[in-house]
């Protein structure tokens, strides 16, 4: 049987999505006094550089942004060997921030668990809220997003793909059948 490929969003959807969130950030912590946006990388940081651009246009305001690698936080690293580090940089203080932890899609939670791990060794934020562009489902940790671009109850077997253009901006999210 041959894999099947459907568009769930294209850059229109995605980019209400993206708009539909930053307003939603906003609203929730009262603008973007103490506010900062962590990408989760690669996908989720890419989301969140367009997070922010949209925040500063609709705010006026810059927000503190950064990005983080989980690679040395996850809990199956003994298992995979091909796993390249990246880098984090987040070149602010934590204290007293409201983080929002952002990432592309959310599985099973684990990605974010080492997430939260690696912010907390850098520093203990006033809180952290997360925000995705696509909840597939299939949690085996209690994580729950504050922020979603789009509910998509997937089966196991299925993947969830987002597309991004040569200036690494969310173009279209796809679901692949095998």
């Amino acid at each position: 049987m041959a894999a099947e490929t459907i568009e769930i969003l294209d850059t229109d959807g995605v980019n209400r999505a993206l708009t539909r969130i930053a307003h939603e950030i906003l609203e929730r912590n009262k603008g973007v006094k103490d506010l900062a946006l962590i990408g989760i990388r690669t996908g989720g940081a890419y989301i969140a550089s367009q997070l922010r651009q949209r925040i500063v246009e609709i705010e006026g305001k810059d927000v503190l942004f950064g990005t983080i690698d989980v690679t040395m936080y996850r809990d199956d690293l003994c298992t995979r060997s091909n796993l390249a580090v990246g880098q984090t940089d987040i070149k602010f203080p934590l204290k007293n921030c409201k983080i929002v932890l952002i990432d592309d899609v959310l599985f099973t939670g684990r990605t974010i668990r080492a997430a939260m791990d690696a912010i907390m060794d850098i520093g203990r934020p006033e809180n952290i809220q997360l925000a995705i562009l696509v909840d597939r489902g299939h949690r085996e940790l209690p994580i729950r997003p504050d922020y979603i671009g789009r509910n998509l109850p997937t089966a196991r077997n299925e993947q969830i793909e987002v597309d991004f253009d040569a200036e690494y901006k969310a173009q279209a999210i796809h679901l692949f059948r095998k």
